[in-house]
């Protein structure tokens, strides 16, 4: 039997107060971030977290609670923030049926993010309003259908949920459409900010140019992909041949995890 240790850490940049708590499986830590800023808190993190998130909400003050997407990773303490702080919550629309239902999830999903009670929620509007700030909220699918973006123009930063994670992705899941996903990333490139907050990847130095690699990390894997199919290789010997890693989140996941994923998406545009 493995031994699974947890953390957390709280830090201040500019005017973001931030937790990163991280889960840590032998060979495998996995972070996952909530941000407050101007009296809103951005994504809640995860229930397996719940102790390393803890001390940050203890200290954190705030009048409503944002959320990038549904997803168990972003939405877990969100029942017990609305418990004790009776602060409303705000998701895309698509999804607000969804918050008080019980949410299911694959096995692993719940051994690794933890389960996530049912909460009530509000429906995002085009813009929204903190103490001091007007926030602009930015539809950016891929990683989600419901996936938003927050953009304040005024602190010149923008908090990306899922939609930038890592310059090079190698994995992504069943239900995401990698080229959604850059169209999202061309849409937040023509925004006027400095600061990039990630939920995975905390704040990001060099905000535009690490969208821009991405953009075309993801162009260029995309070239290649066609390239190969022109050659007549299926989508299982491209995927072997550019991404010959068996990461093992392949297997637990039963393939929901998998570079397949994105092959797929390039070859039914190509």
């Amino acid at each position: 039997m493995f031994k699974v240790e947890k953390s957390g850490e709280i830090s201040r940049t500019n005017d973001v107060l931030m937790a990163k708590c991280t889960t840590n499986i032998p060979g495998s830590p996995m972070s996952v971030y909530s941000f407050n800023v101007d009296g809103i808190l951005i994504d809640t993190g995860s229930n397996s977290l719940f102790n390393e998130f803890k001390p940050y909400f203890d200290q954190t003050d705030f009048d409503a609670v944002y959320i990038t997407h549904f997803h168990e990773d972003h939405i877990g303490n969100t029942a017990y923030l609305q418990k004790e702080r009776g602060v409303p919550t705000f998701i895309h629309p698509m999804s607000t049926h969804l918050t008080n239902k019980p949410l299911r999830l694959p096995k692993y999903r719940e051994i690794v993010w933890g389960p996530s009670e049912p909460f009530t929620s509000e429906a995002l509007s085009e813009t929204f309003t903190s103490r001091h700030h007007t926030w602009d909220v930015i539809e950016t699918p891929g990683h989600t259908k419901d996936h938003v973006a927050f953009y304040n123009r005024d602190l010149g930063a923008i908090f990306t949920g899922d939609l930038f994670i890592a310059p090079k992705v190698k994995l992504v899941l069943i239900d995401e459409n990698i080229l959604s996903t850059l169209d999202s990333l061309k849409k937040i490139e023509s925004y006027d900010f400095d600061d990039m907050y990630c939920c995975h990847a905390g704040h990001v130095k060099d905000a535009k140019k690490s969208i821009r690699l991405k953009i075309e990390y993801l162009e260029e894997l995309e070239g290649k992909v066609l390239d190969l199919a022109k050659q007549g290789k299926d989508v299982h010997e491209i995927t072997a041949e550019l991404f010959p890693i068996p990461y093992p989140i392949i297997h637990v996941s039963n393939t929901e995890w998998s570079p397949i994923h994105m092959i797929r998406a390039f070859l039914n545009r190509g």
